[in-house]
């Protein structure tokens, strides 16, 4: 097994935006708060649109059953970024829709949301540890680090679906359009319950999306780890009322020695909550 080649504090960005992604709950829902703009293209929502509840979208957010290869399962509490999405401050706040998609809640102003955490079945969980990152020795963290490699060497990704009223589904889309090429030279996002300050991300890409739903964006986020480049995918896509947004990290990609392999959002788990959603 190869060391990893981020340093300590690399590490500690790296477990962090791991953690954004592990952190969120797989059933939550209720109000939220989020920014958004006139709606821009696309067809579907208008002034009398009901949104779906809580409840319903339990019903339709992709799970055992849906799709073979993967374990559905709600993510770990214990490094939790943000227990809700008012508690995650973003410096520019045009950019603010992309640090909820990149943290599980819903990009705009939803009714309701609920979300999910896919992991491809030979990537097995990991051992939990009762020793915080701070309290290991440095052959620990290395220990521990490349029981992570192995264990998570799939792309984990977080499926969330929220939903509007009326024409607020297109307002979250072009929310996240705008911040995609607002956020070109990146931002920065803390909240009230990150342990490690605030998460710096360096610049923010747009990416060629799955095409879906009435309207699909996507886009790359790249972080700095003490010097070393970490980049997240991301993708926001509008089924009439509902917004079902993606978020896929694959550890390995950049704790393995080397230039980072490529990765991107399984088209089969988009594929499979679009089926659902259709």
């Amino acid at each position: 097994m190869k060391r990893s080649a981020l340093s300590r504090p690399g590490v500690a960005v790296v477990a962090s935006a791991l953690s954004l992604a592990l952190a969120t709950g797989c059933s939550g829902s209720g109000s939220d708060s989020g920014s958004g703009d006139k709606a821009k293209g696309g067809t579907g929502a208008t002034a009398t649109v009901k949104a779906l509840s809580g409840a319903e979208l339990k019903k339709l957010i992709v799970g055992k059953g849906d799709l073979d290869g993967y374990r559905f399962a709600a993510a770990d509490q214990s490094e939790r970024f943000a227990s809700s999405k008012e508690e995650i401050t973003v410096v520019d706040e045009k950019c603010a829709p992309l640090a909820y998609v990149l943290t599980g809640f819903a990009p705009g102003d939803s009714t309701a949301y609920v979300n999910t955490m896919a992991t491809p079945v030979e990537a097995k969980p990991s051992a939990s540890s009762t020793k915080s990152m701070e309290d290991m020795t440095d052959k620990e963290l290395d220990e521990a680090l490349n029981s992570i490699t192995d264990t998570l060497g799939g792309t984990v990704t977080i499926v969330s679906l929220s939903s509007y009223e009326d024409d607020g589904a297109q307002k979250a889309m072009s929310s996240v359009s705008d911040a995609v090429k607002g956020c070109a030279d990146g931002f920065k996002a803390t909240s009230k319950s990150a342990k490690d300050g605030p998460q710096k991300f360096t610049k923010v890409e747009a990416e060629k999306a799955s095409g879906g739903g009435e309207e699909s964006v996507a886009f790359a986020v790249t972080g700095d780890a003490d010097g070393d480049k970490v980049v997240v995918h991301a993708e926001a896509v509008r089924h009439g009322s509902t917004v079902a947004t993606y978020y896929s990290l694959n550890l390995a990609a950049f704790l393995a020695d080397g230039k980072p392999k490529e990765y991107g959002i399984p088209a089969d788990l988009i594929k499979a909550q679009a089926a659902k959603l259709a």
